[in-house]
C-alpha cells in the first residue's frame, strides 16, 4: 500500500460528469478524485460507465455536463492528442495496434518528433522496456505477437509519449500469476517515482492487492470510494452488483466414456518454427478439459488447428467418428463445433453490424438463420431476441450495432450464439476475459448447464482460479507440447504456474 498517496495532491478530478447516448445514460453525476502517486482502481459491472468515464478523461468523448481537472487546472480535451500533451496515457483493453508494422514502428508512430525513427528511438524504446521490466523485440511484426506481448507494446507506447497519469484497462486479463506480480512490481516502482494510475479491472483480489483506493460505479453513477485496505472482495462485489462474488464450481462429475474430440500427434509450424509438437488430447461428452499455459506456448495455435484456421503438418483431428483433419472451418462448425474466440473484437464480432447480423456469423448455412441457400433475416432476429433474453444481454434491441454493447454483453451474445444449434463440442478461449463478475456468473452457469447436458468443452483460460474451478482435468502446454496433467481437485494456481513456466508441476507425463 502506498502510504504517501493520501498526502498527494489531486492529479485527476472529475466532478458531476454526465454523458448520455440515444436511449442510454452512460454516466450520471460521476465524481472521482485520484491523487498523485497512487493506484486508484475503478470497478463496476460491464455497462456501469467505467469505459465512458475513461474515454472522457482521455479526450475520446466530451461530457454533456461536469468538469475535468488535471493537477488542479480545469481542462476540456477535444482529442486524445490533447490528453497526451497533458501527460495522460491510456492502455486499452482492446489493443489499437497496426498488425503490419513492427513493435518499434507501432511505438514511434505518431510521436516521430520526440526521438526520430532511427537509432535514438530504438534506444529509448529498449530503455523504457527495461524500466518497465519487459522483454521486447523491436523488429518483430505485431501480427506475430501473442496477446500479452501486444499489451506490452501498448504500455510502451504510453510511456514513450511521456505519460505521468496512466489509465490501465484490464491490464492483467492475459497474464499468469507470476506475470501479474511482475506487473504489480513495476506499478509500485513507478508509483514511488510519482506516476499515477487509474486501474480498471474485474479481478477483485488483484484490485485489492495493488490499489490504494477503489471507486465503484453502478448503473452509471458513483456508489462509493473506499481505501483498498478497508474492504474485502465480498464487500466490493456487493457494492458492484449487489450480491456475493460468485465462486466457479462445476458440480458433480458428468463426463461419460464417449470421446467427442480426439486429437492425435498434432503438429504445426510457422516459418519453419514448430508451434505444436505431437499434441494428444481428448474431450469426452459432459467433460470440461482445461488448457493452461503462458501466452505464446501453443494454446492459440492448438485452437486454430482444431478449428481448421491453421494447417496441420501432421496428426489428426476427429469429432466422434468423423475425421475433420482436412475439412474447412465452416465444415467443422457444421459438424457440431461451437467456438468462442479469445478476442471477440477481432474474431468473434462485426462491431459495425447489428446484433442479429452477428448472430448469423459462422452459422450462415443452418437454421434458424438460413433456409436452404438463403439467409432468414426474420429467423435471425427472432433467435437473437431469444439469446438476448436467455443470456441477459443488456441492449435496447437486436438492431443496434454490436459496438454499442459493453464488453460483457458482447461476450454473452457470442457465448449465446455458440451454444445455439446444439453443438457437441464447445471450444472456449478465454470466455470471460474482460468480463465483470455478474456477466461471468451468467456465462459460467450456461457452460455448467450445457456440460451437464452432455456438451464436451475445451476451455482455454489465463485465469487459473477459474480454470481450476470449472475443469474436470487440466492439460498444461509449454513450447507447443502438452507437458503435464493436473487434477483440479488438488492442484494450486502456483503449481500450475510453475508447470506453465517449464518447472515440474502437475502430474508429469
Amino acid at each position: 500500500m502506498n502510504t504517501s498517496a493520501a498526502a498527494g495532491t489531486p492529479a485527476v478530478e472529475l466532478s458531476g460528469i454526465t454523458k448520455t447516448f440515444p436511449g442510454v445514460v452512460a454516466n450520471s453525476d460521476v465524481n472521482l478524485t485520484v491523487r498523485t502517486g497512487e493506484v486508484h482502481a475503478v470497478c463496476g459491472e460491464n455497462g456501469a460507465g467505467k469505459s465512458t468515464l475513461m474515454k472522457i478523461l482521455y479526450g475520446m468523448q466530451s461530457p454533456d455536463a461536469g468538469a475535468v481537472r488535471i493537477d488542479g487546472e480545469q481542462v476540456r480535451f477535444r482529442s486524445p492528442a490533447e490528453a497526451i500533451r497533458a501527460g495522460i496515457g491510456m492502455v486499452h483493453q482492446h489493443f489499437m495496434l497496426a498488425d503490419n508494422l513492427t513493435v518499434l514502428e507501432n511505438v514511434v508512430l505518431g510521436a516521430e518528433r520526440a526521438h526520430g525513427i532511427g537509432a535514438r528511438a530504438r534506444r529509448r524504446v529498449l530503455a523504457l522496456a527495461e524500466q518497465a521490466g519487459f522483454r521486447v523485440r523491436p523488429d518483430a511484426l505485431v501480427e506475430r505477437l501473442g496477446v500479452a506481448d501486444r499489451q506490452r507494446v501498448e504500455i510502451l507506447k504510453v510511456l514513450y509519449r511521456g505519460a505521468r497519469i496512466v489509465i490501465l484497462d484490464e491490464p492483467t486479463a492475459v497474464l499468469v500469476p507470476q506475470e501479474v506480480e511482475e506487473l504489480f512490481t513495476t506499478l509500485r516502482t513507478m508509483r514511488e517515482q510519482g506516476f499515477t494510475f487509474l486501474f480498471i479491472s474485474h479481478k477483485l483480489d488483484e484490485v485489492l492487492a495493488i490499489a490504494d483506493t477503489v471507486t465503484v460505479l453502478r448503473r452509471g453513477t458513483t456508489v462509493g470510494t473506499v481505501p483498498a485496505g478497508e474492504i474485502g472482495s465480498r464487500q466490493l462485489a456487493e457494492l458492484m452488483v449487489g450480491s456475493e462474488l460468485p465462486v466457479p464450481e462445476h458440480g458433480g462429475a458428468t463426463a461419460t466414456d464417449r470421446e467427442v474430440l480426439v486429437v492425435r500427434g498434432l503438429c504445426a509450424s510457422e516459418k519453419d518454427r514448430p508451434v505444436l509438437v505431437d499434441v494428444d488430447l481428448a474431450v469426452r461428452a459432459g467433460e470440461v478439459v482445461g488448457v493452461a499455459g503462458v501466452e505464446g506456448n501453443g494454446q492459440t495455435e492448438l485452437v486454430e488447428a482444431i478449428m481448421g484456421m491453421r494447417p496441420a503438418d501432421a496428426g489428426t483431428v476427429r469429432l466422434g467418428d468423423r475425421d475433420l483433419t482436412r475439412l474447412s472451418t465452416l465444415a467443422r462448425r457444421e459438424a457440431g463445433i461451437g467456438y468462442v474466440p479469445e478476442d471477440r473484437h477481432r474474431q468473434g464480432l462485426l462491431l459495425d453490424e447489428s446484433l442479429w447480423f452477428n448472430r448469423i456469423l459462422g452459422h450462415q448455412t443452418r437454421p434458424p438463420v438460413a433456409r436452404g441457400r438463403w439467409l432468414d433475416r426474420r429467423g435471425a432476429r427472432e433467435d437473437t431476441r431469444r439469446i438476448v433474453a436467455r443470456f441477459d444481454v443488456r441492449t435496447p434491441g437486436v438492431d443496434v450495432d454490436a459496438a454499442a454493447l459493453s464488453g460483457g454483453n458482447q461476450q454473452k451474445l457470442v457465448v449465446g450464439r455458440e451454444l445455439s444449434g446444439d453443438p457437441v463440442l464447445l471450444i472456449a478461449a478465454h470466455p470471460t476475459r474482460g468480463v465483470d463478475v455478474g456477466a461471468q456468473a451468467v456465462i459460467w452457469e450456461h457452460l455448467r448447464t450445457a456440460r451437464a447436458a452432455g456438451l464436451a468443452v475445451l476451455l482455454v483460460s489465463a485465469d487459473l482460479d477459474k480454470l481450476i474451478g470449472l475443469s474436470d482435468t487440466i492439460r498444461v502446454m509449454y513450447r507447443g507440447r502438452v507437458v503435464a496433467d493436473a487434477d483440479p481437485r488438488t492442484v494450486t494456481p502456483e503449481e500450475l504456474g510453475a508447470a506453465m513456466t517449464g518447472a515440474r508441476g502437475g502430474e508429469d507425463r
